[in-house]
């Protein structure tokens, strides 16, 4: 294990090895390196993308803040219960099971970093959209995501501290830039909406209609020009191993994160919330940690992980969105089929034999 440890150290020291280990990223050629790269996204659909997302991401903040209710709010952060129940699984659930599934699948060293990266980011704004489809409590999801960002100035470098001994770089590696810049791109849209909702609450419905309306084709928009620009690079390049752990991961996350919000009797709409913000990871931050921390010729291909990841998150929910839709859609259907008659809606002959 020592020499295990020694060599870790040389190699992150001498940047020289980097362009002759093999070892970490699949053990690629330089030939086969070239060819990934050739395949990745260029920069003009790059920078096309997000611009569509931070843009989408402003209009989409704005009509959920339109939701919220600063009675509420105050009432999270007075009594933070459900802020601390979530906090917990997300920063507990998350790299734990990060940590569990690397070991599971015995992974090389660089690939179980790329995995316990993206398990110690905090929730992304995508589980306030997944809250909002799920009827969860938005006041809590909002705040919820908010604090996570917060603690991730801290939680990040202490979890990758713990789950990535020998990986010291890292601890330098953490964008706390890019958090508090992702953290205003939460806060100052979702207090616009709120401001809309508190002093014009006539429009705050039809502002979410329409930025949920705007949201579904910008998904539908985005998704396109993704896979124009990546093709079918993710296919080609991620193992079925890294695969496998892409779809486990946000599964277990939304299990656990309802289990344990069960365990400390949350209501049904909070334990909903606490299940989408455990189970949804900001794929942002994971991605520019990568870009960061490891150069390309050493990340190879893993730094497609985070859009695995994403695709997962995305597709687990929206199938435990129509299961609930679904559960909705009968139970309001037998309660209006089995509703018990009244005095009025039985038989006249009944009534006058009673009497």
């Amino acid at each position: 294990m020592e020499n295990t440890m020694d060599y870790m150290d040389d190699w992150f020291s001498d940047p020289d090895l980097w362009q002759h280990n093999n070892s970490f990223s699949f053990n690629m050629t330089a030939a086969n390196t070239s060819s990934v790269h050739m395949g990745i996204m260029s920069p003009v659909m790059d920078k096309t993308i997000n611009i569509l997302l931070i843009i989408v991401l402003f209009i989409t903040m704005v009509s959920l803040g339109c939701t919220m209710e600063v009675s509420k709010i105050k009432g999270h952060i007075v009594k933070p219960k459900g802020v601390a129940i979530a906090a917990l699984a997300q920063y507990g659930v998350m790299p734990l099971t990060a940590f569990c599934l690397a070991k599971a699948f015995q992974l090389a060293e660089m690939t179980a970093v790329v995995v316990l990266i993206c398990g110690c980011c905090p929730g992304g704004s995508v589980s306030n959209i997944l809250a909002l489809a799920l009827q969860g409590d938005m006041n809590l999801s909002i705040v919820m995501t908010s604090c996570s960002t917060v603690l991730a100035l801290g939680m990040m470098p202490l979890l990758l501290y713990l789950y990535c001994q020998g990986f010291t770089n890292l601890q330098n590696a953490v964008p706390y830039v890019d958090i508090i810049i992702s953290l205003f791109m939460i806060l100052i849209p979702c207090g616009i909406g709120i401001l809309i909702n508190y002093y014009r609450p006539q429009y705050a419905k039809t502002i979410t209609k329409v930025g949920l309306l705007i949201l579904m084709i910008a998904v539908i928009v985005i998704g396109i020009l993704s896979s124009i620009g990546i093709g079918d690079s993710i296919l080609m390049v991620l193992s079925p191993p890294l695969m496998a752990i892409g779809a486990l991961m946000p599964l277990i996350g939304y299990s656990f994160g309802y289990i344990i919000s069960s365990i400390f009797r949350l209501n049904q709409s909070e334990r909903r919330t606490v299940a989408m913000e455990t189970g949804c990871q900001n794929i942002q931050l994971c991605s520019t940690i990568l870009k960061i921390a490891f150069p390309p010729t050493v990340v190879g291909s893993l730094f497609l992980f985070p859009l695995v990841y994403a695709s997962f998150q995305l597709i687990e929910a929206s199938m435990l969105i129509v299961v609930f839709r679904c559960h909705q859609w009968f139970t309001r259907k037998q309660k209006d089929t089995y509703q018990p008659a009244t005095t009025e809606d039985k038989p006249k002959e009944l009534c006058e034999g009673t009497v």
